[in-house]
Order: structure tokens, then C-alpha cells, then sequence
């Protein structure tokens, strides 16, 4: 009996605590939020730790607050809609269970909202504080689908303080450096096959249980979990020429100690003797679980030139250090495992470049184009996280309205690469009875709107 629950079949429910394995598809691959200024959308967020425009410069590089000369603040709101769909190419039924459907649009309407405030000391100090979300999404599968048994809900929610100051050693030289207080909450659900849960420990115990009598039941569970952490960030702005500059950030990974719960809802049983459902129930008793993980580290280089009266350009490197997530390991707190998930998860690239064309004095017009590797290699690909590289089609206006008020506006479309799954390669008959087999391919596409208000005191 223990060896079901530790080995594969509940410690499916609960192998997405932290969030590291929700299908976050509508941003930056893996479950990395790019979206941390509209301004910046409108580029494809090429050059942004080297643009420094505004004061979401806060994020991309602090070392760009030297370029505020008067206090300023920012409000942003994204609008953000991924579809993700799976199509199914051959899956198997959980033991005893109907196979179900391919789940619907697992994409949701969501939001990622920004801000941040920049005050200027003296020539040669600033202070700034921005608030952001660095990390999530939620999406959802359709009940009864053919992978409920390994996901159906999957939430991410986090929140990042970050506090910094800027400083200008020489006059074409800035530095910056803050600190990060982040909060991550998570919730996750998914179905557990609890026939095969009975018909295992019937025949453990050299019980005699007709399989009919106790065909389709499942319970529900779910897991909930949160934590804080620090981590830091550090850049650095040259300023080469009155036209030019170059900019580079590095934000730390962050490490997180994870307190979370289990749930589970059993359903009756009559047909089974109690002394079986008893264990069974055991087993799936509500309890709680720690996790901890690595939130990856992040650098950024970026270039950004102005051409003429009219134009700009702008290009960025981004490497986030996924390779820190290679497996997730969830405890009881007696110590005892109850699951370790091999995610073996690759440092990825992302390659932006941009534009910007100015109409006239009030009116600027934006473009980029980006392209996103994913973390995700295919054989270790599940249904919490059927992520793939993507491409980003970016563009975006401003409006001045005025000396202290500009109006920022950004859309973009991001093309992601079908994604083959197969959630049991290994063809294990235990892990199909349990779980059943998801076999297929996902396709997916964002939508993304975002606005931004800048207002100079």
C-alpha cells in the first residue's frame, strides 16, 4: 500500500507544488514572466537592461535610474491569453477508468500587473522600489479529461519587492544594486485513481475483489503551498556615446524552502471491505509536505543605439539558469519521501531584437521580434508543463500627453512549437493502471495587450 502512494500514483497530484511544472505557456518559456513594462512588450523587451526609457528600468537594470532626472512612476497591466490545447495521438485509460477527453483550452484569461517609483537623490544617486510579478499563471484542464489523473488545475502566484539604488561613478558609468523579497503561493489539483489504489491493496492482502464492483472511483486532490525568499540584483549602464549604450544585469537565483498541504477527497466505497478502503483512505489522508527548490538565476545584455531624429534600435541576450531545477522532491514532515520527480530541466536562451520610430513629438512606434528556448526537454514533458520554444511578434505605441504624463501601449503574438508528449515512455503497465497514458501533442499561441500610464512629477 505505501509503495502505491509513494512510488507514482497520489505523488502524481501533488508533483506540481511549486508551481515548477503549471503549464505556464502565455510568457517567457518555462514559467518566467518577461512581462515587466508595456513600454517594453512593444519591443519584444529587446535592450532592456540598456533602454532605461522610463522607471521599470527598475527591473530590467537598476543602473538605468541614473537616466531619471525627476521622480517618476509607472503603473502596468498585461492582459494575457494562452491557448493550449492537446490532441490526443493514442493515449491509454487509468485501470477500470473511462479514458476521457482531451481537456478543452487548459488557457485562461489572466493578468500581470507592474509598478514602480524612481527618485532621483543627487547627480549621482537614485532610489527606487518596484513591485512586479517575476513568476506564474493559471490554467485549467476541462474535468474528466484523459490526464486528470496527473493534472487538471494548476495556479502560480507571485509577488516581488525590489528596493535599489543607482550610482554614477563616472559620468558615462552607472551601477545599480537591489535586493528582491518574493512570495510564491501554489495550487495544484488533479484526480487519483483510487480503484487501482483498492485493487492493489486487495491483492497485497490476498483479498479476493471483483474489479466491476468497484470500477471508476477517484478521489480528488489537491496541494497548496507557499514561502518567502531574498535574493539580489546587480548592473551595470556604459553609456559609449551620446547615442549608444550597453547594459547588463544579473538577478540571483532565489531558493525556496516550501510549507504546503495535501487534500484529499475519497469517495465511498460499499462494495469493498472496510478493512481495505480503511487503508486505502489512510493512504490518502490528508497531510502536510516541504519542498524546496531554486528559482533560477537571470542575466541580461543588451545594446540599445539611436539612429537618427527618427529611429532606434535595440538588441538583448537573455540566459536564465534553469539547469538549477533538476528534480522536485516532496517530503512528509517526519522526513519520509513522498515523491521525487526528475525534471532535468536546460539553461535556455532568449534573442530579442527592436525598433522604434518616432512620428513626430508626441507620437513613437514600436516593433521586436524574439525567440525563446524552451527548458523542457521532450522526454521528461508532462501535461503541468507541455512547454515548448516559441517565437515572439511584438509592436507598440507612445503617446506623450504631455511634459510629466506619456501613455504606453503594447501587443504581441507568440507562435509556440507543437509539443509531442508522452506522459509514460516507458510503456510501465503499473504507471497506465494507475495513471493511464497521455499520448500526444500540444499546440498552443498567446495574446497578449498590455497599457502603461508614466507620470513625472
Amino acid at each position: 500500500m505505501t509503495s502505491f502512494f509513494a512510488s507514482t500514483h497520489v505523488a502524481q497530484a501533488v508533483a506540481g507544488l511549486m508551481g515548477l511544472l503549471g503549464p505556464v505557456l502565455a510568457l517567457a518559456a518555462g514559467f518566467q514572466l518577461n512581462e515587466n513594462a508595456a513600454s517594453g512588450l512593444g519591443n519584444a523587451f529587446a535592450g532592456g537592461a540598456a533602454v532605461a526609457e522610463d522607471a521599470s528600468t527598475l527591473w530590467s537594470n537598476a543602473a538605468g535610474m541614473s537616466r531619471i532626472r525627476t521622480p517618476q512612476a509607472v503603473g502596468a497591466l498585461h492582459l494575457v491569453k494562452p491557448s493550449i490545447k492537446f490532441h490526443d495521438e493514442g493515449s491509454s485509460a487509468a485501470l477500470t477508468q473511462p479514458l476521457g477527453g482531451d481537456g478543452g483550452d487548459a488557457g485562461g484569461l489572466n493578468y500581470v500587473p507592474n509598478l514602480y517609483f524612481v527618485m532621483p537623490i543627487d547627480p549621482a544617486w537614485s532610489f527606487g522600489v518596484g513591485v512586479n510579478g517575476p513568476w506564474g499563471l493559471v490554467t485549467e484542464y476541462d474535468a474528466g479529461w484523459a490526464g486528470r489523473f496527473q493534472a487538471i488545475k494548476s495556479s502560480i502566484k507571485t509577488i516581488n519587492v525590489n528596493p535599489a539604488v543607482s550610482w554614477k561613478p563616472a559620468s558615462n558609468v552607472a551601477l545599480g544594486l537591489g535586493l528582491n523579497l518574493q512570495r510564491i503561493e501554489s495550487e495544484f489539483t488533479s484526480q487519483v485513481n483510487y480503484t487501482a489504489a483498492l485493487l492493489q491493496a486487495a491483492a497485497q492482502a490476498g483479498i479476493a475483489l471483483n474489479p466491476a464492483t468497484v470500477a471508476g472511483l477517484e478521489s480528488g486532490a489537491r496541494v497548496e503551498g507557499g514561502d518567502n525568499a531574498w535574493g539580489w540584483n546587480l548592473g551595470v549602464l556604459w553609456e559609449i556615446d551620446t547615442n549608444s549604450r550597453v547594459g547588463a544585469q544579473y538577478r540571483s537565483a532565489i531558493k525556496f524552502h516550501i510549507n504546503g498541504d495535501a487534500t484529499f477527497s475519497n469517495p465511498a466505497a460499499p462494495a469493498a471491505p472496510p478493512a481495505l478502503t480503511g487503508g486505502v483512505n489512510a493512504q490518502l489522508a490528508n497531510t502536510s509536505i516541504t519542498s524546496e527548490v531554486e528559482l533560477p538565476a537571470i542575466v541580461n545584455l543588451s545594446y540599445f543605439r539611436t539612429l537618427d531624429s527618427r529611429w532606434d534600435v535595440m538588441a538583448d541576450a537573455q540566459w536564465t539558469g534553469w539547469s538549477s531545477i533538476q528534480s522536485l522532491t516532496f517530503k512528509r514532515l517526519n522526513g519520509s519521501v513522498l515523491q521525487s520527480t526528475p525534471e532535468n530541466f536546460e539553461d535556455a536562451w532568449k534573442f530579442a531584437v527592436g525598433a522604434n520610430y518616432r512620428h513626430d513629438a508626441s507620437w513613437m512606434f514600436r516593433g521586436g521580434l524574439a525567440y525563446d528556448q524552451s527548458p523542457v526537454q521532450t522526454e521528461f514533458r508532462t501535461p503541468r508543463l507541455p512547454d515548448a520554444d516559441r517565437t515572439w511578434l511584438t509592436g507598440g505605441l507612445q503617446y506623450r500627453a504631455s511634459p510629466q504624463l506619456t501613455l504606453d501601449f503594447g501587443a504581441a503574438y507568440v507562435w509556440v512549437k507543437n509539443a509531442t508528449i508522452d506522459s509514460n515512455p516507458s510503456g510501465s503497465a503499473a504507471t497506465t493502471a494507475a495513471v493511464g497514458r497521455l499520448l500526444g501533442n500540444y499546440s498552443a499561441n498567446v495574446v497578449i495587450v498590455s497599457g502603461q500610464v508614466v507620470y513625472s512629477f
